[in-house]
């Protein structure tokens, strides 16, 4: 994305109302009511008490009034805590605060394939198996660790018997 000059070429006041579909060249303000499609080749922003029943079509839009219709954006779509957008976005770059009302759907132009392709049987079969290798090596990991543990214990039981023959000679004898 490319930062522009904005220099605003039109601007339709607080008030005003156009009937019928608006295009201008150039970057344009919106403060007053448009009922029809607006298209702009640069920026279009939409002041607080802008209204637009139609689509629109800009380069960039930057959203504070009110849209009853699908909005297409070659570059940035901005809808500001004021907005209202009722209608579909196509954009490249979306940026929505968080008050602000969107309901249509937003297509950001990435392409996504219909489906995620299946990885082939061999690969899912070799997962399988390495798998179930794992498993067996973790399984006989832990019982070499239970033998040792035993092993060490029944040593230690041992160590500990002999300790006790060697202080008190009678306790090791039968009687």
């Amino acid at each position: 994305m490319k930062k522009k000059n904005l220099a605003i070429t039109t601007i339709i006041g607080k008030g005003a109302v156009c009937n019928g579909d608006f295009n201008a060249e150039g970057s344009v303000r919106i403060d007053g009511t448009i009922n029809g499609d607006v298209t702009i080749t640069g920026t279009l922003i939409l002041g607080v008490t802008g209204v637009i029943n139609g689509d629109v079509h800009a380069d960039s839009v930057v959203v504070g009034g009110e849209i009853l219709g699908d909005v297409t954006v070659a570059d940035k779509t901005e809808l500001t805590s004021t907005a209202k957008l009722i209608g579909n976005i196509s954009t490249v770059v979306i940026v929505i605060d968080e008050k602000a009302i969107f309901q249509g759907n937003c297509n950001m132009n990435q392409e996504v394939p219909s489906k995620r392709p299946k990885p082939p049987a061999r690969s899912v079969r070799a997962g399988k198996k390495s798998a179930k290798e794992a498993i067996a090596e973790a399984l006989k990991e832990m019982e070499a660790a239970n033998r040792e543990e035993n092993s060490v214990v029944t040593a230690n039981a041992g160590t500990e018997e002999k300790a006790v023959q060697q202080q008190n000679p009678e306790a090791g004898q039968n009687t």
